[in-house]
C-alpha cells in the first residue's frame, strides 16, 4: 500500500507549483492595489496629478482577487478558522473523522464556486461593462470566484490525501 502512496506523493510539486502562482499572484495584486490607491489618493491633492476615474473598480476587483485566493491559499496551511476548542476531549479518530468530513464540505464548496462562479463570469459578467472602463468586461470581476474554487479543490484533494495517507499508514504499521 505504501508504493501506491509514492506514486502519489510524486504530485506534490504540482500542489507547490499552484500554491506559489496563487501567492505570488495575491502578493503582485496586493502591491498593485497599494500603487493605484496611493496614485488615486496623491491625485486628489496634488493639482499637476489626475484622478484616474478607474481606480476604485480596479481596487476593488483585485481585493475580490486577493480576498478569494487567499482563502484558498488558506486551506493549503490548515489556517483557516475552525473550532478547537473541544479537540482535547474527544478521541482521536473523531477528530480525524471530523477533519475529513470537514475536507470533504470545503471540495464541494469549492466545486460549486468553480461551477457557479464560471456561470456568473461568462453570463452576467459577460454581458456588462466597468462604470469607469466601457471597453473592460464585468467577466473579469467574477473570474476570482472560479479561480479560487479550481485552487480549493486542489488544496483540499491534497488535504483529504494527507488524511487517508495518515490512517492507511498508521494502521498498517
Amino acid at each position: 500500500m505504501e508504493g501506491i502512496f509514492r506514486q502519489v506523493d510524486r504530485i506534490k510539486p504540482l500542489y507547490d507549483v499552484t500554491y506559489k502562482v496563487m501567492l505570488f499572484i495575491c502578493k503582485v495584486f496586493l502591491i498593485a492595489d497599494i500603487l493605484i490607491t496611493c496614485y488615486s489618493v496623491v491625485g486628489r491633492y496634488v493639482p499637476f496629478i489626475p484622478d484616474p476615474s478607474w481606480s476604485e473598480e480596479v481596487v476593488l476587483t483585485l481585493m475580490s482577487y486577493m480576498a478569494v485566493l487567499s482563502a484558498a491559499l488558506a486551506i493549503r496551511r490548515s489556517a483557516h478558522i475552525r473550532m478547537t476548542a473541544f479537540d482535547s476531549y474527544l478521541p482521536k479518530w473523531l477528530i480525524k473523522f471530523l477533519d475529513i468530513l470537514n475536507d470533504i464540505f470545503v471540495l464541494g464548496f469549492g466545486i460549486v464556486m468553480l461551477v457557479v462562479g464560471w456561470h456568473y463570469a461568462t453570463s452576467i459578467g459577460s454581458k456588462g461593462c466597468y462604470v469607469s472602463m466601457p471597453s473592460v468586461s464585468r467577466f473579469w470581476m467574477y473570474f476570482p470566484i472560479p479561480v479560487a474554487g479550481v485552487a480549493m479543490i486542489v488544496f483540499e484533494l491534497e488535504a483529504l490525501y494527507g488524511h487517508v495517507k495518515s490512517i492507511v499508514i498508521k494502521e498498517e504499521k
